[in-house]
């Protein structure tokens, strides 16, 4: 059994719908504000941080998002200290999910061959790609590889007991969600196989799209690996902090999912 939260890290305000489904959308130029998150897996077999966020400078960088405090800072809040994270399993590696590696020098960094692959291939630096990735957090990666630090995953793979990653694909070639053992259930951490709760509950694709139908397939094995709908774990929604209750003393930074 593990603790699962969800620890909010910045956000944007100024966000349309627009820029969050796919195709056209008759309401494409209402507000749509987003959260960014991290989340945090605590039991007995150790702590396993999903994603790593952007950091304060990136934030300044790209403009519009209000950085509310570094996600290593919560996670002390929380009793866990930036080296007793024991592994740290990226989604996928656009810049919002990459930022704060080196904050956890001791963790094992788990992710999916493919999508590694495609980040350092023939293709990232083409159209919107690299508006997408941060390339000097792609470098970590790669000179992390040599130290043996980072685990190049083939699909689904038990992490540890109770905790499983899951290949989906979809929203980028290497798309993993994350399923959690917790007391209420199996919870999915979708992070970006659903932003919003509308792309899964609506059945509507975000935005951006490497395949299309794995996107859609994503969201069905989203559901299906979920022991129940409330354990589905939206990775931008800023409804996350109105579906779970907020830990006491870290109001609108986390919550706690189960």
């Amino acid at each position: 059994m593990y603790e699962l939260y969800a620890l909010r890290y910045a956000h944007r305000d100024a966000s349309v719908r627009g820029e969050h489904f796919y195709g056209h959308d008759p309401c494409a130029l209402d507000p749509y504000p987003i959260d960014y998150y991290v989340w945090a897996a605590i039991g007995e077999h150790g702590v396993v941080l999903v994603d790593a966020g952007f950091t304060e400078e990136t934030a300044g960088r790209r403009g519009n998002r209000h950085y509310l405090r570094s996600p290593v800072d919560t996670l002390a809040a929380l009793g866990v200290a930036a080296d007793g994270v024991g592994h740290v399993v990226l989604s996928h590696l656009h810049y919002d999910h990459t930022g704060h590696l080196r904050d956890f020098p001791e963790a094992r960094i788990v992710l999916q061959r493919s999508e590694l692959a495609f980040w350092t291939g023939p293709h990232a630096h083409r159209g919107d790609y690299p508006h997408l990735a941060d390339p000097d957090d792609i470098a970590y990666l790669v000179r992390e590889n040599f130290t043996g630090r980072v685990r190049q995953l083939d699909g689904d793979h038990e992490l540890l007991p109770g905790l499983s990653v899951h290949h989906v694909g979809g929203h980028t070639p290497g798309m993993q969600v994350v399923r959690v053992r917790t007391a209420r259930g199996d919870a999915v951490v979708a992070s970006d196989a659903g932003h919003f709760y509308d792309n899964i509950e609506a059945d509507r694709p975000y935005g951006i799209v490497d395949h299309l139908p794995a996107m859609y397939d994503a969201f069905d094995r989203v559901r299906a690996l979920a022991g129940s709908p409330e354990l589905v774990v939206a990775g931008h929604d800023p409804l996350v902090l109105e579906r779970y209750p907020a830990v006491p003393g870290l109001e609108g930074y986390a919550v706690r999912i189960a």
